[in-house]
């Protein structure tokens, strides 16, 4: 799964406490300092410098926090604590300032303790929903309402009810909850701040809410900073760029918004200004762990080399670049010019592809936070990804997640990254599939199965909800497979030419529903009817038979445990059909062909692992099994064709390139084997003799005996005494000699 990612700054959340908007007040001083800072008064640190002299430490705690001082503050929240434990507001307070202290784990058990003490305050469930609404949890909505209800005048809460409709795309609802949130205060700067990002969002040039804004608060670069945060999940990185230097240059006290403006540099390539903004931002005191693990990746780029072609860049780890790049750069190369004739788009640079051993620096890469889920992830002309050395043999289809980026690398430069997220992500998903591979792409998952059964699939016309806040834990992930399906569905019953028509369409900032009706000649509705239809079609026999499946699967297991070899072929085959997707540990595929070995039948046992094959399955030792019962046989295309698979999945398996290489010479492939037998010296091989020696066979098979000479004495430095190298390079020097 390609996982949508993107990061909230911490800035966003604790806005309107930046901008003093109904701070609980403590006393009349403590308000009157957010009022200053709400204003950009001038005076606005003498004011909080003073309030650190107070004797309250509930009020020092304000003052130190309003100075960036939070160890002080800390400290000070801790003391008032112990003097009012039974006061909700302090441990909102402090809460709130851990929120803009990129801590919300710890912000979040201090809302808890507040609600634990009132259930129903206001102040408490605002900070809750600021904690799911910054981890694009959809349950955030849920908690401003249940906030709202309990203070009907919670500006804040409308304000990011705001934010959370326009991150869903939906402008008309963002535009509604802050025209409510402006009713309760006409200085609602937040409002505004999504009143004018919509504007710049929809390509106005000029918006009059940045006026309004900076009327009140002249130094107010947070709005910028949010509009920031909207181009940047819209994929739509310059502008986001733009509007975080201009945010900077209104309030260059910004900090977070600093170090996302490092990280958005970055994953634009820009790695130099990239990183004097990020050590600008930690110099200061800003060290979020994004931050400095954006820093330390950095550092690391010295151990990766580039490979360039006038339309490709590929970054790959030193250690593993001799073993990946003519397989990536083969792959590359043939997406590039697949792409290039599908959308009738030539790119405007070349695309880079950085590839990551590490998942953790991948995941660093993506947001400037480990442990994240995705596969890859596209910026602009620049896809950082996995590599297949990083996932656990066979997790992952590394080729299928480099196609699925590059799709979004064509698609967001042919709109001017204008296409909402659920069609590029759809389409990326169809095209996995779409370019002759049916073994790639996303299978049917039993939280899918699930989803559809409980008439879960949203409308095509909010579905971007489904990528940005999940209301339930695999949303996201039905979200991916629904998109994809949607434009199968329009390729078959319309051509592949209305995918493109909507691409051009979305690229003129047209929204969904008016594009449906455009290109369809029907409301959003009567698309969702038919669509649900025709998956029903496709997936019912599977979505009504899982629970028994499960039942069955399992007696299947049972029975090839206790070698039931003739029960587990009788029953295999329903049981496998009703779920053909199911291509994970324990499968039906797997199941009967262990039978069918047990009964000496390897046809049967070869066919079972071929569907297996051709249903998505990844597991490298089975389809090596594969390969070997094709070789058996004497079906040595066929056990090529499955070694070839391997290594569009997994490229450490020094003994699968072995083999390949071998049926390659077999098959009069002498180039191909010569790159399998190079895969095979990349890995390091024990029989590092052998391994030359073949390889040399290659090269003077494909007539290249400069090269083939090469490698035999490289065969005989490492064993001086190997005859067949010996014999070879009898071969070679006689044939120069002719």
């Amino acid at each position: 799964m390609k996982l949508f990612i993107s990061f909230v700054p911490a800035a966003f959340a604790a806005a309107s406490f930046l901008a003093g908007a109904q701070v609980p007040a403590q006393t009349a001083d403590v308000a009157h300092c957010a009022e200053l800072r709400h204003h950009g008064d001038p005076g606005t640190r003498a004011c909080y410098q003073n309030l650190t002299r107070s004797r309250e430490p509930g009020v020092q705690a304000e003052g130190f926090w309003g100075l960036r001082d939070y160890k002080s503050a800390n400290d000070a929240f801790r003391a008032a604590i112990k003097l009012h434990e039974k006061d909700p507001n302090l441990r909102v307070r402090w809460g709130r300032m851990y929120l803009e202290h990129w801590q919300a784990g710890d912000a979040g058990k201090l809302f808890e303790e507040a609600l634990q003490i009132d259930k129903d305050y206001a102040p408490a469930l605002l900070g809750m929903a600021m904690v799911a609404a910054d981890s694009f949890d959809g349950k955030g909505a849920e908690i401003a309402e249940r906030a709202l209800k309990s203070d009907p005048k919670l500006v804040e809460a409308r304000e990011l009810l705001a934010r959370m409709a326009l991150e869903d795309n939906n402008d008309e609802k963002a535009a509604q909850e802050a025209n409510e949130a402006l009713a309760m205060s006409s200085e609602a700067l937040d409002a505004m701040t999504i009143l004018a990002t919509i504007d710049w969002l929809n390509d106005k040039t000029s918006t009059p809410w940045i006026d309004r804004i900076l009327k009140i608060n002249p130094v107010y670069g947070q709005a910028y900073a949010t509009a920031g945060h909207f181009f940047d999940i819209n994929r739509r990185y310059t502008e986001a760029i733009r509007s975080y230097h201009k945010a900077l240059e209104l309030d260059p006290t910004l900090m977070a918004t600093r170090s996302e403006l490092g990280i958005e540099l970055m994953r634009s390539g820009n790695d130099g200004e990239a990183r004097q903004q990020l050590e600008q931002a930690y110099n200061e005191g800003y060290q979020s762990p994004a931050t400095t693990n954006t820093l330390k990746l950095l550092d690391s780029y010295k151990n990766y080399v580039t490979f360039e072609t006038p339309t490709t860049i590929l970054r790959l780890e030193k250690k593993e670049a001799a073993l990946l790049k003519p397989y990536f750069q083969a792959e590359l190369d043939r997406a590039v010019a697949t792409y290039e004739k599908k959308y009738h788009y030539k790119l405007k640079g070349p695309v880079q592809v950085e590839v990551f051993p590490n998942h953790e620096d991948f995941a660093v890469r993506t947001l400037g936070m480990p442990g994240i889920g995705a596969l890859g992830v596209t910026f602009d002309s620049v896809v950082a990804m996995d590599s297949p050395s990083s996932r656990k043999p066979g997790s992952f289809h590394w080729d299928s997640t480099m196609w699925h980026e590059l799709s979004h690398v064509y698609v967001l430069s042919m709109t001017n990254h204008r296409v909402p997220r659920w069609f590029t992500e759809g389409l990326a998903v169809y095209e996995e599939t779409g370019n002759g591979n049916p073994d790639w792409g996303d299978r049917l998952d039993p939280e899918t199965i699930m989803a559809i059964k409980a008439k879960k699939l949203l409308p095509v016309s909010q579905i971007d909800r489904g990528f940005i806040h999940p209301t339930y834990p695999a949303q996201v992930t039905v979200s991916y497979f629904q998109a994809g399906k949607i434009c199968n569905f329009i390729d078959e019953k319309w051509g592949y030419d209305k995918l493109l028509a909507m691409i051009h369409d979305f690229g003129e900032l047209e929204p969904t529903p008016q594009v449906i009706e455009k290109e369809f000649k029907m409301k959003p509705e009567e698309f969702d009817r038919q669509f649900l239809a025709w998956l029903d079609d496709q997936t019912k026999r599977t979505v009504d038979g899982f629970d028994d499946w499960k039942k069955e699967i399992r007696g299947l297991s049972e029975d090839v445990k206790a070698k039931k070899w003739d029960e587990v072929i009788a029953q295999g085959d329903a049981i496998r059909d009703v779920y053909p997707d199911y291509v994970e540990a324990g499968s039906a595929y797997e199941f009967m062909s262990e039978a069918y070995l047990a009964k000496g039948d390897k046809a049967k046992a070869a066919a079972e692992l071929e569907r297996y094959s051709s249903a998505g399955g990844r597991d490298p030792v089975t389809l090596k099994q594969l390969a070997a019962l094709e070789t058996a046989q004497g079906h040595k295309r066929e056990a090529a064709a499955a070694l070839e698979r391997l290594n569009l999945i997994y490229l450490e398996d020094g003994d699968g390139h072995q083999q390949l290489g071998q049926l390659l010479l077999d098959l009069n492939n002498p180039a191909g084997a010569a790159r399998e037998f190079q895969a095979v010296l990349a890995g390091k091989p024990i029989d590092v003799a052998g391994a030359h020696y073949q390889l040399a066979r290659a090269l003077q098979a494909s007539h290249q005996p400069d090269k083939a000479r090469d490698e035999v004495l490289s065969a005989l430095e490492a064993a001086p005494g190997f005859k067949p190298a010996q014999k070879l390079l009898l071969e070679l020097s006689a044939d120069e000699k002719e």
